[in-house]
């Protein structure tokens, strides 16, 4: 049987057969070991992370006795739900992620910015800040026309990412069904810092089935 270690959008956990491009972390482990099983606080701080699948080659015994391993179907998947790139196994990703965020107009930043790039606890908490109210996830509201791609909503209450112009409705195996962008405003699970990174050009990594040909009307 799957654990329940794959993340979704919604930052909730589920098991699933699907194999993620990316893997990750919320700073320490919150599953209990003898029984693998997910607490009602599914994070042991703030800092969340996402990391590569395979790094020095290091091998791990998941949900053991170490961090709690999570898994992401890809890099949008994982910003929705409020992490950020890994400085250790991913440090080009995370300064570039950071530095873009600055310059997205993030932790006081804009256009052309050259403010120091905030230190990785500073910008943890302001990722908790922005991602939860709580336990529960915090949505923020965004113009259609004004975000990124791939910036991730909720609509019909389900997950579906923006990319050219379009939705692109998510899974754990990748993306399906493909929209016209609405009009009006849309519930945005992506927290602020990575909708100013992405506004920024910084380039998260996609699952393939995301990079097919767009629809047509």
């Amino acid at each position: 049987m799957p654990l329940p270690n794959r993340v979704t959008p919604f930052q909730s956990l589920e098991a699933s057969a699907a194999r993620g491009l990316l893997m990750g972390n919320r700073g320490g482990r919150f599953h209990d070991p003898e029984t693998r099983t997910v607490p009602a606080r599914p994070w042991a701080s703030r800092q969340w992370i996402i990391c590569v699948t395979t790094f020095k080659d290091r091998r791990r015994q998941v949900w053991q006795q170490g961090y709690t391993e999570l898994f992401f179907c890809d890099e949008v998947t994982a910003l929705a739900a409020g992490h950020r790139p890994c400085m250790e196994c991913r440090r080009a990703d995370a300064l570039a992620f950071r530095r873009a965020a600055v310059q997205g107009g993030g932790h006081g930043g804009g256009p052309g910015a050259s403010a120091p790039l905030p230190p990785c606890p500073a910008l943890d908490a302001e990722l908790d800040r922005e991602r939860r109210t709580g336990r529960m996830q915090r949505l923020h509201r965004a113009p259609f026309a004004a975000l990124p791609d791939g910036a991730m909503v909720r609509l019909g209450g389900q997950a579906h990412a923006v990319r050219q112009g379009q939705l692109l409705a998510w899974s754990h195996q990748g993306y399906g069904e493909r929209w016209a962008l609405p009009g009006g405003e849309a519930e945005v699970l992506t927290p602020p810092t990575a909708l100013a990174a992405l506004k920024a050009g910084y380039a998260p990594l996609w699952h393939p089935s995301a990079l097919g040909p767009l629809a047509t009307d």
